[in-house]
């Protein structure tokens, strides 16, 4: 999988850029807050319609302007793709896939896959369960419609169940409602629990050996799926906390609240591992995520790495930059030394200032 090219106007800094890729390693640098990182936003979010960091639609577009336009040229199994996403400041954003709109954005997902890969990133071990459930979300509902599908239902029936729960503070007979609502949370709530085990199981094989492999052999992780409930009780569950959830008006169970643990030697260390072991277990997690989808969809990920590099030691570098030889790659970074000091193939290189992006033969 190739991502050809791309065009942004008007998209966080940029006015008009046109940017063609090659197909192995290309170097985005410059000084910091000069607009690399949104050019990697603009290609995550041509790929699964949403920014990486959350970002809501009319913060992405350029200041003064109304609109904003990203169109990439993917190519796909010998097979080429016009994506283009158009950005609307007060309305929703439209979506074409070869120049034909599509009334629903699941259609684009599966198209262009990708793994972004940032300093945050780093922290998805010690931070909170809802980053740990975004990074779940986000990785399968790129490799499976049905699941983005269940999510997005998911979703708004729980947000429709939290509302009835407040306005039953002050309307007692919306109580006669509640089942509707709890039935169909039911429904789609046990589907997620079974499709995000699948995957964590599926992922937890593959980052035991990388893991291993990049500790030295010195350490094991495994993963392993928290359900805030099992997809056989949820029914249950839920008819018992009714009273809790009219209390204080939200819903108390389900995978709204779900967790991944991540042990070494029988240690979590979300809670007890350093903070060594705890970048060592995302790289892992990571490193891991690209694997997945080559086994899934038979092809390699497009790798975006956001300025990642200046954040591992030289140990965890040159392991990361060894198992990406074979991946078209975007890297960001303030200087070109890291890679030299590595000896890395470096295939193409933009300099990035201020909004502006030329392509240099500087090495």
């Amino acid at each position: 999988m190739i991502l050809k090219s791309i065009e942004l106007k008007n998209f966080r800094n940029y006015e008009d850029l046109d940017l063609k890729f090659d197909s192995g390693t290309n170097i985005l640098f410059g000084d910091n807050a000069q607009g690399k990182t949104n050019i990697l936003e603009a290609a995550y979010v041509s790929g699964t319609t949403k920014s990486h960091k959350g970002s809501r639609d009319k913060d992405m577009i350029r200041f003064g302007e109304d609109e904003s336009h990203i169109r990439t040229i993917v190519e796909k199994q010998g097979k080429e793709y016009q994506l283009d996403i158009h950005l609307k400041k007060n309305r929703s954003k439209g979506i074409a896939i070869n120049k034909v709109p599509i009334k629903k954005a699941s259609e684009l997902f599966g198209i262009l896959n990708m793994v972004f890969f940032s300093p945050e990133d780093l922290n998805i071990i010690k931070n909170g369960p809802s980053e740990r459930r975004r990074f779940l979300d986000a990785e399968i509902c790129q490799l499976d419609k049905i699941y983005l599908s269940d999510l997005t239902r998911y979703n708004k029936i729980l947000m429709q169940r939290n509302r009835l729960l407040k306005d039953m503070q002050h309307q007692p007979q919306l109580m006669e409602t509640l089942p509707v609502w709890d039935m169909q949370l039911v429904e789609y709530g046990k589907r997620l629990i079974r499709r995000r085990r699948q995957f964590v199981e599926e992922l937890s094989e593959i980052v035991t050996g990388i893991h291993r492999n990049i500790s030295g052999k010195r350490e094991e992780l495994v993963l392993r799926y928290e359900p805030n409930i099992d997809a056989e009780c949820l029914e249950d569950e839920l008819n018992r906390v009714r009273e809790k959830d009219r209390k204080y008006a939200q819903t108390s169970v389900g995978p709204h609240r779900d967790d991944i643990s991540f042990f070494i030697r029988g240690v979590d260390i979300r809670k007890f591992g350093s903070q060594g072991q705890q970048r060592t277990s995302a790289l892992s997690l990571k490193l891991s995520e690209i694997e997945l989808v080559r086994q899934t969809i038979h092809d390699t990920p497009v790798l975006l790495l956001d300025d990642v590099l200046s954040e591992l030691d030289s140990n965890r570098q040159n392991y990361l930059l060894n198992s990406i030889h074979d991946i078209q790659t975007m890297i960001t970074c303030t200087g070109l030394d890291e890679f030299v000091r590595n000896r890395f193939q470096i295939d193409k290189v933009f300099h990035v200032i201020d909004g502006h992006v030329s392509e240099t033969t500087e090495m």
